[in-house]
């Protein structure tokens, strides 16, 4: 059934074009043509929301209780704030609670809507740069273990975050070569480590200066390695508390294209290894050491045009096409344009949510 949304304001990766009609139908955008001269629009519609990286929504923290009704909630909510596409994260911990995960998320596939798979945070990480993950459950992976892994993820596992300081070359490669996302993170990596792995194809990092060797004068880290490097993107969090807004400011100007945004968010949970707890706009752990975020992906945009001197075209792109890049799904989601997927969020002039659509069909959000 053909649907056309007459008179609006669109992104089209470049700029916010006006009063513009868009049809869609069989779950995709079908024309864009311009309306004329209208002085009254009805919204701007801008692609839907992509997080790579969160680990729960609306109270269920999947690791904690991992079913198919729990997925199916945090879908649901993350629909309703107008993420059309996220990966469900794991933080460190054992295998059977990986496998748990695992074997749900393969048979939720089936029926999932805007959840595209795992981002496994951990367990291969550096403990020296654990922030808030569990010190018990990091190790060194072997090959035979990232081997069996993915066999039994059987494609489920679209994204790691590792330190490669501490992995095995051929463990790295393994994981390219299977299509696995690798990302830089809670990692101790010198500016020449850093660099070595990146140019052996890791290709983005974790939370941008959260748990990681720091930019120091005489000792560059990871933030220079990732500055300097033509293609390593980066994930950041845009709360004002895991970085500060002038920080992202200066990370927004020196990467350009290359830095996109995560929400990082977790949800409150007082049963396991990851007891969140809710305090003054974030969340830490019992010891008070600071954990996932409560952001959502609008609220992000939000305060990067607010506090960190980001256009709303760049901001938009942030959290919709740049992600939607480093997965290689560009040509289907992560922009208005013809044959992209019809997931989209229309704005009002406060940038407030009006509708949500994932796939030609709108979420009733009450």
């Amino acid at each position: 059934m053909m649907q056309t949304f007459d008179n609006y304001d669109y992104f089209d990766g470049r700029e916010i074009k006006h009063n513009q009609s868009i049809t869609i139908g069989s779950n995709k955008i079908e024309s864009i043509t311009n309306a004329g001269k209208i002085e009254t629009r009805n919204g701007l519609i801008v692609p839907g929301f992509i997080d790579l990286q969160i680990y729960g929504a609306a109270g269920k923290l999947f690791s904690a209780d991992p079913t198919i009704e729990n997925i199916r909630i945090i879908e649901d909510q993350l629909l309703k704030e107008g993420t059309t596409s996220f990966l469900i994260c794991l933080a460190t911990n054992t295998p059977e609670v990986f496998n748990q995960c695992i074997s749900v998320i393969k048979e939720y596939r089936k029926e999932a809507r805007n959840c595209m798979g795992l981002h496994l945070e951990g367990p291969f990480i550096n403990p020296e740069k654990r922030g808030a993950h569990v010190r018990e459950y990091i190790r060194k992976a072997s090959l035979d273990e990232i081997k069996s892994l993915l066999d039994f993820g059987d494609g489920t596992i679209k994204m790691m975050t590792l330190a490669p300081e501490l992995q095995d070359e051929e463990v790295i490669q393994y994981l390219l070569d299977n299509d696995v996302v690798v990302s830089l993170g809670h990692s101790s990596a010198t500016f020449e480590q850093a660099t070595k792995a990146y140019n052996q194809g890791i290709q983005t990092t974790t939370h941008l200066f959260n748990a990681m060797s720091a930019l120091q004068h005489r000792t560059p880290g990871i933030p220079t390695a990732v500055f300097n490097h033509p293609t390593a993107m980066s994930s950041i969090i845009v709360d004002g508390l895991h970085v500060d807004f002038e920080v992202v400011n200066v990370a927004a100007k020196v990467m350009k294209e290359r830095l996109f945004i995560i929400t990082d968010a977790v949800t409150k949970c007082n049963s396991g290894p990851y007891q969140h707890v809710a305090i003054d706009g974030k969340f830490v752990m019992p010891d008070g050491t600071l954990s996932g975020s409560a952001m959502t992906m609008l609220q992000s945009i939000k305060n990067c045009v607010a506090h960190c001197d980001i256009s709303l075209v760049n901001a938009i792109n942030m959290a919709t096409y740049y992600p939607a890049k480093l997965i290689k799904k560009e040509n289907e989601i992560g922009k208005i344009s013809v044959n992209a997927e019809a997931n989209f969020v229309v704005l009002n002039e406060q940038l407030n949510i009006e509708q949500v659509f994932y796939k030609g069909e709108e979420i009733k959000r009450n």
